[in-house]
């Protein structure tokens, strides 16, 4: 038996007036994903715990199958760990975002213009971050370049005491209210406006129209997490395909194998057939199960940008599902296939909810009447709920 998770991450939507009332997975043209749900069992699922953020670490981890209850430290030490950072158990991390932050003249009066600084490329912001660690940096705190805007400070030996606000989730607000409280990291997001507004990477950018990455913003604080490893917990191996490096972290933690797959971004613009093509790799070297991560839904979702979100869930439908399933098929094994967001990321909002979310699960041996169209209303309408996010990975392994 070969399992497949197909996880789009922040998928989940309300109905929006740009979509015409509906939501993206109403409006996408998604023929693969919606085969599959006329034959699959279709319901609703709550990754995120009602007393936890709804981060897509809290939700991941749920999706495959760690209970976040019990092993949820915090975002930035899973990527740290994807980094090859090394953690003591006394360090605190902290994500560091590159944003893009308004020119008020009071820090406190700028505004969240772009948490992502356009996207910025990996090579623009690790010059960026270099920097900043080579001003700001010291024996106490260090900073580390990882991948796009997403980037890593470790505090040592310092408790994790902190309550910081992510940066996606004020888009387009005023930041004063949102700053931390704890005078250290305050002073070194102010530092690193001064230092960074009039870098060259930023000049170029500036002068080529795109947004700067004119600050640093820390959050998704954290602790050195332990994970059961997955085969011990689940006997079957698993391989993690992302962009990212928070899955990554979470892949190598358990245990997983995590490729680098050469093209993959984490938003519109991934190599969606080079992922896909890499979960395929991995079950012909014997992996049992793959768990393949796109993260442009979520991207979209922050965004604001209806037509993308939609346009997301077609290409994962058309670039991977498609390709994936072709190869199942022809495979000599029976398959299950598990496809289902993470957590809501509302375009109104532009940022995550704890709501549940859709799932939908296909087993080639064993066929169910499902629904017509796999979107958030449909499966709410078969009154199947997993009130216990990390559940669904039993589901699928049939445990």
């Amino acid at each position: 038996m070969k399992y497949v998770v197909v996880l789009a991450d922040g998928a989940a939507d309300t109905p929006v007036k740009e979509l015409n009332g509906q939501t993206p997975l109403e409006t996408a043209n998604k023929p693969t994903i919606d085969s599959l749900a006329r034959h699959s069992e279709v319901g609703m699922v709550k990754t995120v715990p009602s007393n936890l953020p709804p981060g897509s670490d809290v939700a991941n981890l749920a999706v495959f199958g760690y209970d976040p209850q019990k092993y949820y430290t915090g975002r930035s030490p899973l990527e740290a760990v994807s980094m090859n950072v090394p953690l003591e158990l006394t360090d605190t991390t902290f994500r560091t975002n590159l944003v893009t932050l308004s020119d008020a003249e009071n820090y406190e009066d700028k505004v969240m213009v772009d948490y992502s600084s356009d996207e910025i490329s990996t090579d623009e912001a690790r010059e960026l971050i270099k920097y900043v660690n080579e001003k700001l940096g010291c024996d106490e705190y260090e900073f580390f370049g990882g991948f796009s805007y997403r980037h890593l400070m470790v505090w040592h030996n310092k408790e994790n005491n902190f309550s910081l606000t992510p940066p996606h989730d004020i888009s387009d607000r005023v930041i004063g209210e949102y700053l931390p409280k704890d005078e250290t990291i305050l002073n070194l997001m102010k530092k690193s406006y001064d230092i960074l507004k009039d870098h060259p990477v930023n000049l170029k950018r500036r002068a080529e129209g795109k947004n700067e990455a004119n600050s640093i913003w820390l959050w998704g604080e954290g602790k050195k997490p332990v994970l059961q490893n997955f085969k011990e917990k689940n006997g079957v191996s698993a391989s993690i395909i992302s962009a990212v490096d928070l899955l990554k972290g979470i892949g190598i933690c358990a245990g997983a194998e995590t490729p680098e797959v050469k093209g993959a971004t984490g938003y519109l613009d991934t190599d969606f057939e080079a992922k896909t093509l890499a979960g395929i790799e991995s079950f012909k070297k014997g992996t049992d199960l793959v768990y393949l991560h796109f993260e442009a839904p979520d991207e979209c979702g922050h965004r604001g940008e209806s037509e993308n979100k939609v346009k997301a869930i077609e290409l994962i439908d058309s670039r991977s599902l498609k390709i994936m399933l072709d190869y199942l098929e022809n495979c000599g094994d029976n398959y299950r296939i598990l496809i289902m967001p993470d957590h809501p990321t509302p375009l109104e909002t532009k940022t995550h909810s704890n709501k549940p979310v859709p799932y939908l699960i296909f087993d080639s041996s064993d066929p169910k009447n499902g629904v017509e169209s796999f979107t958030e209303q449909s499966a709410e309408s078969t009154g199947i709920f997993v009130e216990h996010g990390p559940s669904i990975m039993d589901k699928l392994l049939n445990k």
